[in-house]
């Protein structure tokens, strides 16, 4: 606990683990506080994904909504020859195809096309609503999944590293891209299809994946290092939403 009368306020960077969900972690942070204190996050990750989760605390969560829209980065493998019903290697497979004749320089040059604007449709797992309900509900359900178009920005999109057929990649994008979405649309270019296998977030606007805890090491902060850390971060953020 901060202690009580202590109102905490800030922003708290987290490296959130493989199979957690956002929601997940928030739960944990929240029990470090005062109760009711109000904790939030700038973005939702998959459970598949890791990386940067920024969380804000207090009253910083009025900050949400300007803070979600700045850009991010990503880094992560897609496996082409394949596609699924989510979007990532949690799926059920719904396609498998051979893959083309495929090297690091076509595979760069294909991604480096699609820099600028993607237009696609929003995954059929995600939390974009039709009608007030997300689109998940309507895939868990079976249902007919309403088609919800999409725009991405791509800024840079780097092929790493090719290993049959696991492609490492890089990723700088605007708020709002699904790495599901362009991960299928690589694999519609190529002909075989493509799905997510890991992702990982290394950065949100101006905050770094190299400043982040993991979740572990937040828990185990002495109160006093935990005030400590949230103060620190006020001028941090205001810096960072300065115009």
């Amino acid at each position: 606990m901060t202690g009580p009368g202590l109102p905490a306020a800030g922003m708290l960077l987290i490296d959130k683990p493989a199979g957690w969900t956002s929601h997940d972690c928030v739960a944990v942070l929240r029990k470090l506080f005062p109760r009711n204190t109000k904790v939030g996050h700038t973005g939702t990750l998959d459970p598949l994904a890791t990386g940067l989760l920024v969380a804000l605390i207090g009253p910083c969560t009025k900050l949400q909504a300007r803070l979600q829209g700045m850009d991010k980065v990503y880094s992560g493998t897609i496996r082409l020859g394949v596609k699924t019903d989510t979007g990532d290697i949690t799926g059920k497979t719904t396609e498998e195809k051979p893959l083309p004749a495929l090297d690091l320089a076509r595979l760069a040059a294909e991604c480096a096309a699609l820099v600028g604007t993607v237009e696609s449709s929003a995954p059929a797992y995600s939390a974009v609503k039709h009608q007030g309900r997300p689109l998940y509900e309507y895939a868990r359900k079976g249902l007919e999944i309403p088609v919800k178009p999409r725009s991405s920005v791509v800024h840079s999109w780097e092929a790493l590293a090719w290993s049959a057929p696991e492609l490492s990649h890089r990723l700088h994008c605007a708020s709002g891209t699904y790495v599901r979405t362009l991960a299928e649309v690589l694999g519609e270019k190529l002909g075989c299809g493509g799905t997510v296998s890991t992702l990982r977030r290394e950065s949100v606007g101006p905050f770094l994946l190299a400043d982040a805890l993991t979740l572990d090491a937040t828990r185990a902060l002495a109160p006093a290092a935990l005030a400590q850390r949230l103060a620190a971060s006020i001028p941090v953020l205001e810096k960072a939403l300065k115009p």
